[in-house]
């Protein structure tokens, strides 16, 4: 692996890997076998956790770094559980990068 890569690129390859092979004493495999209603659990409470965090930001910034930390991993293992790929979304953000937030909302079907 190269030295080159992001630290989410590596974790994303370490993710596949377990998705691939899934060792029994895998916390990543565990997950993926348990499916998306028990991964999107987690990806909720990690996300109230960050917002926790967030409210005593002003004190300390390292539960803001843990937890969301905590909550990328497990959306990482998500998007692995639904075969996509960061580079499917860092292709969705290339494409909206330069257009408003509120008038690429605007423009998505209703529904």
């Amino acid at each position: 692996m190269s030295q080159q890569q992001t630290i989410l690129a590596r974790l994303t390859a370490v993710i596949e890997k377990r998705k691939a092979h899934r060792p029994s004493d895998s916390y990543t495999a565990q997950l993926l076998d348990a499916g998306v209603e028990a991964v999107g659990a987690k990806v909720r409470e990690e996300a109230g956790e960050l917002i926790d965090a967030a409210r005593t930001a002003e004190e300390t910034r390292e539960p803001v770094i843990r937890e969301a930390a905590d909550l990328i991993y497990h959306v990482l293992v998500m998007l692995a559980l639904c075969d996509v790929t960061l580079a499917d979304v860092e292709a969705e953000l290339s494409h909206r990068f330069g257009v408003s937030g509120l008038d690429e909302k605007a423009s998505r079907p209703a529904g």
